[in-house]
């Protein structure tokens, strides 16, 4: 994915700041991670990541401004969304020693960055994955293919299921990632599914744009 999405994927693991800031940088975006592939089986080089800002939107509105369903914070899980038929782990991702996001190191896998709120919390959650890697379509192949409406469920470890619903899907360059309605801070449980696209750089060797998937919390369920 991304790096963050790039990718292939964007990621972050543990830390203070998610892809798109840190500082912050020009807007940063996920990039094709090492070993990223295109569909032609070109190999990426390693992925200029999005620097996540200092202080992601947490928390920051009074809980009675807020709109829509809030949980509690609890970690997640698994994210499935049932339109693209992608049912996978999560792990946490954080920061690279230089501030830019982590990425999963697979392809099938998917990443939530630790320093956002956690799905179905006050603010807006982030997801990375890949969109291919190793010559492997990745979690997020099919990423800019999402509709509004379309549902995307991750299960929690509180033993809830929080439900969002695609509200728009954007594709960005990367030297023009949208970190302040990424990471800013929001009135409402958000999710933000992150991967690399567009065209492939030959010369850069990673994907130009980065996908975003934006997405709120409808429902929650228990199962």
């Amino acid at each position: 994915m991304v790096t963050a999405a790039g990718l292939v994927t964007v990621g972050v693991r543990a830390g203070d700041a998610p892809p798109g800031a840190a500082g912050v940088p020009p807007s940063s975006s996920v990039t094709a991670s090492a070993g990223a592939t295109t569909s032609a089986g070109a190999t990426a080089a390693p992925p200029s990541r999005p620097v996540p800002p200092r202080r992601p939107g947490v928390g920051t509105r009074p809980r009675e401004l807020t709109t829509g369903p809030v949980l509690p914070t609890s970690a997640p899980v698994r994210l499935d969304i049932p339109t693209l038929r992608v049912s996978t782990g999560l792990i946490g991702l954080g920061l690279q020693p230089d501030g830019t996001m982590e990425v999963p190191g697979d392809a099938a896998t998917a990443g939530w960055y630790t320093a956002a709120p956690t799905p179905g919390s006050l603010g807006p959650a982030v997801v990375a994955a890949h969109v291919n890697l190793d010559g492997r379509p990745g979690v997020f192949t099919a990423l800019a293919t999402l509709r509004p409406g379309d549902t995307v469920e991750v299960a929690r470890a509180d033993g809830t299921v929080a439900v969002f619903a695609i509200t728009t899907v954007q594709r960005h360059p990367k030297d023009r990632f949208p970190t302040e309605a990424v990471y800013g801070a929001i009135d409402h449980a958000g999710l933000r599914l992150i991967t690399c696209g567009g065209d492939f750089d030959t010369a850069r060797r990673s994907y130009r744009d980065n996908v975003v998937a934006f997405a709120r919390l409808v429902r929650t369920e228990r199962r």
